[in-house]
Parts: structure tokens; sequence; C-alpha cells
């Protein structure tokens, strides 16, 4: 029988969550229509019912508020259950979904606002982390559309219950805008780039006190969007007037830059699927034995014009989301700086490559050994010392890349970034992941002038 609810060919197993579902509401359909009994489910027989209630949701639209009534008419734990059931088959099974269904999904997930569901902001998350980067087919602009249409008429009743998952659809669209404004001839993305502006905009002007919860991540999103007029009214308050933000105790940039940014925010750019190919490749491939795997991962994920800045978000991704254990540390299991160096080398837009290294280095430029974490700079410092002196070639642009962001990057806070970076090259000796930085300043393949200019950096 043909699957109500997802794509599956013929030759596939059934789906065990979609079959769990469907079995629930074949038990239970006679009982999904009103009048419904006035009876107290057991444990066993709400979770059925719970089961059976959302299938009908997303495949009976029709019956859709029927159902709803009837939800509303036996919940006991705030809709927890309910939102559980909804964000597993969001995270397992949103691609495969039929369109009906996915018109559903947004229709019940505004119900569920509504109500303050307990688990709503988990499944924002869920569906945020779904809009794939880089992706402008018709499916992955609509989720897009959707989203922020959500998040702009629940805006009041967000900002009352959930309001930290405000910050996560920030990043999210702040992200995205930096491919939707870069189409500019795309008829398609004209509405949809104007609503993801309204959203930003009223979230950096208006609640700008949850803003910096991103912490130093805001900023580099916000600099790749300052060719918009709306972002670049923006930025100029936020390097002169920071008053215009009206925000107690935020008087300065800097403030932003000391920062550390949660890795639950470079999540979201990262999809569930992605995310567990990611961890596989990182756990369990041996290094030598990465090429086929690294071959499907870039055919499945970077296929296509402008797939390529998925790999900005993935190089965040393993500097800051994923931290192995020292067991996988000390095995021969493929290390993060070798797959950082292989999604460089993958790039073929200069301005990606750039946004890639910066993405490696964002953290050394603030580090503060009290705040940040070593695992976020390691894989910089490993990728540049693994590269000798077989690929020479590529230490000395990471190297030189650093020093011009120091130079560069904020000249008003060039104390800041001296320090940072200086801090980051000794902590990487004192925690041990190099014994020395003698590799570096005495490797004699380097050009002189580049190790001059470091080993100035270092004695600062």
């Amino acid at each position: 029988m043909a699957s109500k609810l997802i794509r599956i060919a013929s030759y596939q197993a059934e789906n065990q969550q979609e079959l769990s579902l469907r079995q629930a509401f074949d038990l239970l359909e006679s009982k999904l229509r009103p009048p419904f009994p006035l009876i107290i489910p057991s444990p066993q027989e709400y979770t059925q019912l719970n089961q059976a209630i959302l299938y009908g949701v997303l495949v009976e639209p029709h019956f859709a508020k029927i159902h709803i009534k009837h939800l509303h008419a036996i919940v006991v734990d705030g809709y927890k259950l309910f939102l559980n059931l909804l964000d597993g088959l969001v995270n397992e099974l949103y691609g495969k979904f039929v369109d009906s269904v996915k018109d559903q999904l947004i229709w019940v997930t505004r119900e569920m606002i509504d109500v303050s569901a307990v688990g709503i902001d988990g499944l924002l998350v869920s569906l945020l982390r779904q809009i794939v980067g880089g992706d402008f087919s018709g499916g992955n602009l609509w989720l897009c559309f959707e989203l922020v249409g959500v998040f702009l008429s629940k805006w009041d009743c967000l900002l009352e219950e959930e309001p930290l998952v405000l910050t996560s659809a920030l990043y999210t669209f702040l992200r995205l805008l930096s491919d939707h404004c870069r189409l500019l001839r795309n008829p398609e993305l004209g509405v949809l780039r104007q609503l993801e502006i309204e959203f930003c905009v009223k979230m950096l002007r208006e609640q700008f006190h949850l803003c910096l919860k991103i912490g130093r991540d805001l900023v580099r999103l916000l600099q790749d969007l300052v060719h918009v007029p709306e972002f670049r009214t923006i930025w100029k308050d936020l390097v002169l007037n920071p008053s215009e933000f009206r925000t107690a105790g935020f008087s300065d940039i800097s403030e932003l830059y000391c920062t550390r940014t949660s890795g639950r925010y470079f999540l979201l750019r990262i999809t569930p699927e992605m995310e567990t190919h990611l961890r596989f490749l990182l756990t369990h491939v041996m290094l030598g034995s990465q090429k086929r795997y690294q071959t499907w991962f870039a055919k499945k994920f970077l296929l296509g014009p402008e797939r390529e800045s998925l790999v900005v978000d993935i190089v965040r991704f393993i500097c800051c989301a994923h931290h192995p254990s020292n067991e996988i540390i000390q095995s021969n299991i493929i290390p993060r700086w070798a797959v950082i160096g292989w999604l460089l080398k993958c790039c073929r837009k200069n301005y990606i490559e750039a946004n890639g290294k910066l993405a490696l280095f964002y953290d050394w430029l603030f580090f503060n050994e009290k705040v940040d974490n070593i695992m976020n700079i390691e894989p910089a410092m490993l990728l540049m010392v693994c590269s000798l002196p077989n690929y020479i070639d590529f230490t000395h642009s990471l190297l030189e890349f650093l020093l011009l962001l120091v130079d560069n990057y904020d000249l008003d806070h060039k104390d800041i970034l001296i320090r940072g970076v200086s801090s980051a090259f000794h902590t990487v000796v004192q925690k041990g992941v190099v014994h020395s930085l003698d590799v570096l300043t005495r490797c004699d393949a380097l050009s002189p002038s580049i190790r001059q200019r470091l080993q100035k950096l270092l004695l600062q």
C-alpha cells in the first residue's frame, strides 16, 4: 500500500516511524471522529492516541481541525508527547514527506505555537535545520518562505514564551540572506528576501539584547551583508553608534567579540542528514581511506553552483560543534584538520574560500583561554603544521590569511586581535597540540616576511 505520509519506492522497506503512526491510526480510526469518548486513557492508550492524531493531522487535511480539537481534549502533558513524535518525524523523514504533509506540518506548527506546547522551540529548530544552504530549489525556498512567515506572524507569542528560538531564526536567516542576496536577478527570491530582511531587522532593532546571545558570530554574519542597505545602516550603528540599540550593558562591538558563540547555532546550518554523515566520517573512517567517503559526501551535499557556500558552515561546525574524544584523537581516524583542508581545497570561488578560512580562524581573533575552548582553534593549528612540508603553499596561504586578519579585520580593535591570536598560538603549545612554534617560525620553506611577521606578533 502506498504511503500517504512519505515518498517511498516499492523496493524499499517500510519506515518504522511511519508504520507505528499508521498502525495506531488504523487501530483507533473509529474513535477519531466525534463524539469522542469521555474516558481517561491509560498511558499506553494516550501514546497511541497521540500517534493516531498526529498521523491524522498530517494525512487528512480535511479533518485536521477535528483532530486538533480531539488532541486539545485529551492532552495531559502540555503536548510534550505530541511534539516529541512530530519532532522525530521532521528530523528523520522531512525530506521524504509528500507535499501535502509538508503543508500540514506548517499548519500544525502554528497551532502548537498558539497553545505554547512544551517543546515547540525544539520543533522550530528542527524545521530551521531542514533549510539547505545554497539550495534554490522550489521546495527549499518554500520552506524558507513558510518559516519566516511563521516567525513574523507568531512574533508576540514566541517573544513571550520562547524568546531564545528567535535568536536561532535570526542566525539562520542572516546566513541564508548571504546566499539569497547574491542572486538578485532571481524573481522568485524577491518577496522571500524582503521577508527575511524584515524579520532580521526587526530582531536587531527591537530585541538586540536577545541578539547578543548569539555572540561573536553575529558580527561575522552581519559583515557578509553590509552590501545590503538595511544591514549597512545596522552595521554603521554597531560600529559607530552602539547606543542606537538601546541595550543596557552594550557599548561597543568588542563586547560581542568576547562572547563565544554556542555550538547549537552552528548546528542550525547543518541538516540532520549532513550531520550524521559528517560525524560518521570523523569518528569511523580511517585516515587514508577517506577519499571515497569525501567524494560521496561532495556529490550528495556540495554538488551545485551555489552549494559551495555550505563549506563555510561545515568548517564552523567541525571546529566548534564536533569535538572528538581523546580516544579518537589518538587513533588513526581521519582528524578534523584533514577534513577541513579537503573542504577548503574544494572551493572554486575565491570569496567562498576566504569565508571558509575566516570560519576556521574566527575564534583565534578573540581567543581567551578563560572563555574559549582550545578544541575550536586546534584544527587550524594542526592544518598549518601538518601541511608541512608537502603542502607548503597551503600553510603559507593560511598563515598569511591569519596575519592579514590581524592587521585588517578591525583597525579600531587591533589590540584585541593581536592579543587573541597571540594567546591562541601560546595556548596550543601549553596544551600540547604542538610541541613548539618553531615548526612555523623556523621553517625555511616559509617566506622570510611571513616568519618575521609571525615572530613579531608572538612577541607582542
